[in-house]
């Protein structure tokens, strides 16, 4: 865009070289005039990026006056007006005021060309030898204001064509960057849910499961020393088992690595080894497995820390256990497209039981991450107690290929 000094220099050089031509002239157009359309246009100049529309209109009254006054020099404020308006306002806009100003430009050089009989020369130029050919002094100036005008027409449109696409390329990149951001919160949260799902579920299985092995311990110290050992030793290795687990855990959310190669997956395979920790606390388990699930170490990981939490639950909240079931079924590893995972335990009812059944509003945050769980694999999770007593959880995995 033009500057507004060079705006208002290029129309002060009109004005004073116009305006003394006029004096100049057979018929002089008073001083004063002339003095007040210059003081107009400066502030047609001024006005012109603040509000385009007041800018044309008074840029063309001021061209009817100046046209009346002989001089014509207030033309060029028509053409920086339709300049700002086509930079700022829309395409139709800008082409109506083209075409009002085209009409206005017009009747100013009827004006200009009738007065050149009685008045100064058009436009402080040298007086023409036929002084009755109107028409054609009409004609020509009119070609010329609209030729001036739809060039700076065109020069404001293509400036407000540019503004427009730079704006929207800048919206673009913020809405990009918004979205970045957008992303990178929901990537977080996720995170910390699995990082909250993984410790509950590491902490509270070792947890429950020392606890129960340290009242056997007590229960059994003063009576059977040797068995408290052994077991006060059994405490001791899943602390250190949870411990080493943990630290697994919290580097892999420090350094954002995969697991090292050299770390033990969890998965089926390490469900006898699970079910032996919850055998010597004192819940009698037996497991069932049936087929093979796909190389899938996420889905690996998802059945053993159902299985865990599950039994964590039942050795927290069952009474009297008399037996626990654990069945998981694969079906055939080139065919299936589902496991499903059963752990049930026949005991006595617990009173307060049912507030942990899936749908009551306050679940149990375990149950809670069994499904968080299970809907990463467009899972169904069942949970609830059992007719006579005990407590039942079923879950079934999709785990085609996605």
């Amino acid at each position: 865009m033009i500057s507004p000094r060079v705006e208002l220099a290029t129309y002060l050089v009109f004005a004073a070289g116009f305006g003394y031509l006029s004096v100049e002239s057979e018929l002089v157009t008073p001083p004063w005039a002339i003095a007040l359309l210059c003081l107009g246009g400066v502030a047609t100049v001024r006005l012109r990026r603040r509000d385009p529309t007041a800018a044309l209109g008074v840029a063309l009254i001021l061209l009817l006056l100046s046209a009346a006054g002989g001089t014509g020099a207030e033309a060029i404020l028509v053409g920086f007006a339709l300049l700002g308006a086509g930079a700022i306002r829309s395409v139709r806009w800008t082409w109506t005021a083209y075409g009002f100003a085209a009409a206005t430009g017009t009747l100013a050089a009827l004006i200009l060309s009738l007065r050149v009989r009685s008045g100064p020369p058009i436009l402080g130029l040298a007086p023409r030898v036929d002084q009755t050919a109107w028409a054609t002094d009409w004609l020509s100036l009119s070609a010329v204001f609209m030729g001036i005008t739809l060039i700076t027409t065109l020069a404001g449109l293509n400036i407000g064509h540019r503004r427009r696409h730079i704006a929207s390329l800048i919206e673009r990149a913020e809405q990009m960057r918004r979205e970045r951001d957008q992303q990178a919160d929901i990537a977080r949260a996720l995170e910390r849910e699995r990082i909250a799902r993984e410790m509950h579920d590491v902490i509270a299985h070792s947890l429950s499961v020392m606890i129960s092995l340290a009242d056997g311990a007590k229960a059994a110290a003063p009576g059977k020393p040797e068995e408290a050992r052994r077991v006060i030793g059994q405490v001791a290795d899943t602390g250190r088992r949870t411990l080493g687990e943990v630290r697994r855990l919290l580097g892999q959310v420090r350094n954002g690595a995969e697991p090292q190669a050299d770390t033990p997956l969890l998965g089926p395979e390490q469900l006898p080894e699970l079910v032996a920790d919850f055998a010597t606390a004192g819940l009698p388990v037996r497991l069932e497995r049936e087929g093979r699930l796909r190389s899938d170490t996420a889905v690996e990981l998802t059945v053993y820390r159902i299985v865990q939490e599950s039994l964590t639950n039942v050795l927290r909240h069952a009474r009297q256990v008399r037996n626990v079931l654990v069945r998981i079924d694969a079906g055939d590893e080139t065919e299936a497209d589902e496991v499903t995972i059963l752990v049930e335990d026949q005991s006595a009812p617990v009173q307060g039981l049912e507030s942990r059944v899936v749908g009551t509003n306050v679940p149990g945050r375990g149950l809670l991450g069994i499904r968080e769980r299970a809907a990463l694999y467009d899972g169904l999770v069942e949970a609830g107690p059992r007719d006579g007593g005990g407590w039942r959880v079923f879950v079934r995995l999709r785990t085609e290929e996605r």
